[in-house]
């Protein structure tokens, strides 16, 4: 072969290295690529890296070790994977610039760039470029996590022939989800689109553009904007502020913050949808911790109709290493089996493996959830205690509890509440998802219900189990779709409180694995803020808490005869 490369020394491999290659898209936009591979000339298969968080910072993962949270090093944005194992496992590690960032042509338009050429047709037109290049077998993967997870499944929704499988940990896939959790604003994307607090963020360019100000019309605009300034959470988020005012350099995040609403917006191409289209062998994995995620993991599998897939829930904590190095052995026996065509086995395993907290072992099925499961109930009661039975007396004599929470302008203090089972003597095992109904009155027109389920051990150590969140506002089922311990929320409208008025909030507990153990106790905390940083939030990327509330709000919990708050959780059977 006769075309120029560099070349890199990791320890005793040599690793040549192709910079800047010039992709072809088919409206003529070249995207920019760099490819890494073995020191022979010799074509292999490709695994393709794609994400708008620049070539050049992926390529530190040949220099930077792995951090781990909470270190002041870890990135966020480096997530193409190790491309040392990479190569040494001969495949070519090819990563590339989506369009409008980094080296590439072309514009990019807000979020997945929806307002503008699909990202899943440039990914077809990637790999089938990989494919035919000299120093490439035709035969092609991917790899990466978050973006470049939400990337695979994007490419291979538009089934490009030279695609062979998928090994996709750690992907964002509802992108509703992805920033707004039951209705409640999520900052971290903000790191990721911004480069904040330890994460890069992308490789802007001035060809990234706001599909809000490129594609919608200018008075909706502003009446977009007005609105979300009226609003008294934004109003009191300086960040929010500025970047409504000024939304150039912000464009991503000024998107997301003008469209707290599902809909159109995010369902146009999203990847669980989308998922009905792939017809490749595809492992999708996510971590314990990390509900919101799992969530649409499972229904991304789910949605899969291909017989060669698999899902594997991993163990606690919910982030992996930066530079991404973890979980490399699997995704190499899977694409050995599907790409190279090795008799591994991995074909002939169970589809699924959930690890569960708790006893630590990994339970197999060919479903989620692995293990037959019936949704029961405990009931909140006074003195701060779970039952499973429920409350007798009505409101006059049960009472209810209350919490204040004042605005962050004025305090840091996170008013809450709380509920405790007895200590166990038993295993508690809970393998699924589940429901918060919570009968509650505030006296504003709308607040956070924030909800968090800990695993208490007899020492005092907590690890979360679960988490839950909703806006007030946004608390309408679909009541076709809602089932016992699985409400749905279709998060396209809000309907404000009537202050003083007692109202039934549903909130979707996000799916765990737990087994509380003989002398642990499961306790639920109920707040509408939250710790900006705790035991749990320091293992999570920066700025991975929820929007705080502006209004000054009471919280007033019925958990009486008439009212029964409760939590209805998958109690596995057997």
């Amino acid at each position: 072969m006769t075309d120029e490369f560099q070349t890199f020394q990791a320890g005793a491999q040599t690793i040549r290295i192709r910079k800047d290659l010039r992709v072809p898209m088919r409206d003529g936009v070249a995207l920019a690529a760099d490819a890494y591979e073995g020191a022979d000339d010799k074509p292999r298969p490709a695994l393709v890296a794609l994400s708008p968080y620049g070539k050049e910072l992926q390529a530190l993962a040949l220099t930077i070790p792995p951090q781990r949270r909470p270190s002041p090093l870890w990135d966020g944005c480096i997530e193409a994977g190790d491309i040392a194992r990479v190569v040494e496992n001969d495949y070519v590690h090819v990563i590339g610039d989506l369009r409008g960032s980094g080296a590439s042509e072309g514009e990019h338009f807000g979020n997945y760039n929806a307002g503008g050429v699909p990202l899943g047709q440039d990914a077809y037109d990637f790999i089938e470029w990989v494919a035919a290049q000299p120093w490439c077998d035709g035969n092609v993967g991917m790899i990466g996590i978050s973006y470049f997870g939400s990337m695979q499944v994007l490419a291979a929704a538009e089934r490009p022939p030279s695609l062979k499988a998928l090994f996709v940990s750690g992907g964002h896939y509802d992108f509703y989800e992805t920033t707004y959790h039951g209705g409640v604003m999520w900052f971290m994307p903000r790191a990721a689109r911004e480069g904040r607090g330890g994460d890069s963020g992308w490789a802007f360019t001035d060809r990234i553009k706001s599909r809000m100000l490129e594609c919608v019309p200018e008075e909706e605009v502003k009446a977009r904007v007005a609105e979300r300034l009226a609003d008294p959470d934004v109003q009191a988020w300086p960040n929010l502020i500025h970047t409504l005012h000024y939304p150039v350099n912000h464009e991503a995040w000024f998107d997301i913050i003008t469209n707290d609403l599902d809909g159109e917006w995010y369902e146009e191409r999203n990847p669980v949808n989308l998922a009905k289209n792939i017809d490749i062998p595809v492992w999708l994995k996510m971590e314990q911790g990390r509900g919101w995620t799992l969530d649409s993991t499972i229904e991304t599998f789910n949605n899969i109709p291909s017989a060669n897939k698999k899902l594997t829930i991993g163990p606690y904590p919910p982030m992996q290493s930066r530079p991404w190095v973890e979980d490399h052995d699997e995704m190499f026996r899977w694409y050995d089996k599907w790409i190279k065509g090795i008799d591994n086995g991995v074909d002939s395993e169970p589809a699924v493996s959930v690890f569960v907290e708790g006893t630590r072992q990994y339970v197999e099925a060919e479903a989620w959830p692995p293990k037959e499961v019936e949704h029961r109930s405990l009931y909140l009661r006074g003195r701060g205690k779970l039952s499973t039975e429920p409350e007798r007396f009505n409101a006059d004599v049960a009472g209810y509890e209350g919490y204040f929470q004042a605005p962050i302008i004025t305090t840091d203090a996170i008013g809450m509440l709380t509920w405790s089972t007895p200590v166990l003597e038993e295993p508690m095992e809970l393998i699924g998802t589940g429901a918060f109904h919570l009968f509650a009155e505030i006296d504003q027109d709308d607040t956070n219900f924030i909800a968090r389920f800990w695993d208490y051990a007899p020492n005092g150590k907590r690890q979360l189990v679960s988490t839950a969140y909703l806006k007030a506002s946004q608390r309408e089922l679909d009541e076709e779709r809602s089932t016992e311990g699985s409400p749905i929320h279709p998060h396209t409208r809000k309907v404000p409180v009537t202050p003083g008025e007692i109202n039934e909030y549903v909130l979707r507990i996000y799916p765990f694995a737990a087994t509380i153990l003989p002398g642990h106790r499961l306790v639920v905390e109920l707040s509408a803020n939250e710790p900006m940083q705790d035991e749990h939030n320091a293992l999570l990327p920066p700025d991975s808490f929820h929007l705080p509330i502006g209004r000054p709000t009471t919280h007033k919990i019925y958990r009486d005869a008439e009212h029964p708050s409760r939590l209805v959780l998958p109690f596995t059977k057997g």
